[in-house]
This record gives C-alpha cells, sequence and structure tokens, in this order.
C-alpha cells in the first residue's frame, strides 16, 4: 500500500515539530509544507526534507498529490483552513482547539462526514503511551477509589501574540486549559454534575488567568488551574483512598509515580516516547484513513464537542467573545 503523503499548513513552532517528528516516521512520506511567506516554506522543507514548499494554502489544497493535511495555525484560522482542506478532498489533522467553539466544530465534522474525509482534533496527550499505562494503573485498583483530581498548566506566554491577541482566539482557555480539561475527561469521564470558575482578564480582554472546577455525578472532583502569566507547577495528581499518582509535565508524561499510602517512595512506570511524541496521532489518524474510518476511538468527534461545549460555557460565564464571533 502507497504511503499516505503527510503536508503542513502554516509554519510556525508547532509545525516545526512535527515536521520533524514526521521525518523520522517511516508511516507516512513527508511530502508539502506551506506557508503565507514561500521562504519559510522553503527552510523548513529544506529542514526536515519534506519534498516541495509552497507560499500559499491554496497551492497546497490543489496538489492533488496531498493525502493528510496536518493545520498548525493560530486556533482563530482552524476553521477557515479546515474547511478549505475539506472542499478540496484532503483528510484533515488540525491542531487543538479544534476550533474557537462548538458550532464551528459541528460545521466541520458535517461537512467531513458528507465528504467521506477524516477528520480529528490532534490532542497528542490522548494518544501519548502514557494514557493507556494510566488507564490501566486507575483500573487495577492500586490506589483504590480515585476521588480527586488536580492539574495545573501555566507558562509566562505574554510575549507570544497568539495567546493575548483576542482577534487570534487568545486566552489561556484554549491554548492551556483545553490540556486539564482533557485530562480530566481522560481520568474521571464525562458524567459531570456542575462546573464552577474564575478567570482573571488581561488589559486586552482574554483570559490570563483561571480557575475550574468539576464535580462529576458519582463525588470525584477535578480542580483545574492554568495560566499564561506564570510558570506553574504543571503537574497533575490523582488521588484515592489507598495512594496517589503524580505526572511531571501531565500532557506530555514520559514517566508515571505511584504513591501508596504509607509508603514514601514512589513506584514508577516509564513511558517514554518513540521521536518526540506527536507520532503516535499521526499513526493513529493514518491507520483510521487506510481503514476507511473517518475517526480516531481515542478522540472521537463528540469529545471534541464536549469539550468545546464546556469552553464555550466558561467563555459565556466570563463575558469573553472574540471580535470575529
Amino acid at each position: 500500500m502507497r504511503k499516505l503523503n503527510f503536508s503542513i499548513l502554516c509554519a510556525g513552532s508547532i509545525a516545526k515539530k512535527m515536521a520533524k517528528t514526521v521525518s523520522q516516521m517511516s508511516e507516512v512520506t513527508p511530502y508539502a509544507i506551506a506557508a503565507r511567506d514561500l521562504g519559510r516554506a522553503c527552510n523548513l522543507a529544506d529542514q526536515t526534507g519534506f519534498q516541495k514548499a509552497y507560499g500559499s494554502y491554496e497551492e497546497l489544497v490543489n496538489d492533488d498529490n496531498v493525502d493528510l493535511i496536518y493545520i498548525a495555525s493560530p486556533h482563530s484560522h482552524h476553521y477557515e483552513y479546515a474547511k478549505l482542506c475539506l472542499e478540496h478532498g484532503k483528510h484533515v489533522l488540525c491542531e487543538k482547539s479544534f476550533t474557537v467553539n462548538q458550532k464551528q466544530a459541528e460545521e466541520l465534522f458535517l461537512l467531513a462526514k458528507s465528504k467521506k474525509l477524516f477528520i480529528m482534533e490532534a490532542v497528542w496527550t490522548r494518544f501519548l503511551p502514557f494514557a493507556a499505562k494510566l488507564r490501566e494503573l486507575i483500573d487495577s485498583g492500586m490506589i483504590g477509589n480515585p476521588l480527586t483530581l488536580t492539574a495545573s498548566f501555566g507558562q509566562n506566554l505574554t510575549h507570544i501574540d497568539r495567546l493575548v491577541n483576542p482577534d487570534l482566539a487568545g486566552g489561556a482557555l484554549l491554548d492551556l486549559g483545553i490540556y486539564p480539561l482533557t485530562f480530566a475527561s481522560m481520568v474521571f469521564g464525562t458524567e459531570i454534575e456542575k462546573i464552577e470558575s474564575a478567570c482573571v482578564k488581561s488589559d486586552r480582554g482574554v483570559d490570563a488567568q483561571d480557575s475550574v472546577t468539576i464535580v462529576y455525578k458519582n463525588g470525584q472532583m477535578a480542580v483545574l488551574n492554568f495560566s499564561f502569566l506564570c510558570k506553574m507547577k504543571n503537574q497533575a495528581i490523582i488521588y484515592g483512598d489507598k495512594g496517589y499518582i503524580v505526572l511531571d509535565t501531565f500532557w506530555q508524561a514520559e514517566s508515571i509515580q505511584v504513591y501508596l499510602n504509607d509508603e514514601m517512595k514512589p513506584k514508577i512506570f516509564e513511558v517514554p516516547f518513540d521521536f518526540t511524541g506527536y507520532e503516535y496521532e499521526v499513526r493513529a489518524a493514518v491507520k483510521a484513513i487506510e481503514l476507511g474510518e473517518l475517526s480516531c476511538v481515542q478522540m472521537q468527534p463528540e469529545e471534541t464537542l464536549r469539550i468545546l461545549k464546556i469552553m464555550d460555557q466558561l467563555r459565556a460565564d466570563w463575558a469573553i467573545r472574540y471580535p470575529f464571533e
């Protein structure tokens, strides 16, 4: 079977990481990179072994040899570019947050279904080796009944325009908050009783730092904090009645620490990446496309829509609306 030609739309920092990853993979062919600046596309293609470079996104989607396009633009443009790709018959792997709101996502999933094309939100955390191991450890009962989860994700990113600019769907929620929200969903599921939150806005009107508490119908609780103003512990802890689990840099963890009650030293489970970690979502997408499937079990459209609905409600509670909405 011919390997899929993998292409990247945009040539920013996340695109560079994906290009580096794909250049090491045997499952796909590094085919084309497109940017609005041809020079940037050429430089990245040359550095990572991609065959072609384009100075416009229209050229990319009109290339009949392109199979799968990874969208690495700011959130504000995901909907526009994903729609462009789908309308030209291309499968899509779109960086998170998939779109800026639930309505946009619904339209893209309907369009992809009508054209029998694969489209998925690239939430790499769900595909990493630690995800399956964490589920196994929790289900084994090692820490007993999991009751409480805490997760923080904070970096000083005030110098990055797409984080602070409302025209680019800036704010901590879509860029950072999606990770704690995703992690809580991975651990505690979807049966939510209520959500309470607080937000501190920047001088440009986007959410700069946020706190979200989720109470589940079975009594479990997740307490999440995220900020683009300061570096946080960037750690998740799952507390059970027999012990607790610690994941440093939880969204890209390569080890899991399990502390049992009355034991000082943790049991450590190593879950390293093959390359950078981005390879797992690419492999899942390729496998689904080869099987003629329109989504992956790890990241179903329903889950993307559910998380977006939560984020829509949080922004509504905080009275935050992007200028283009």
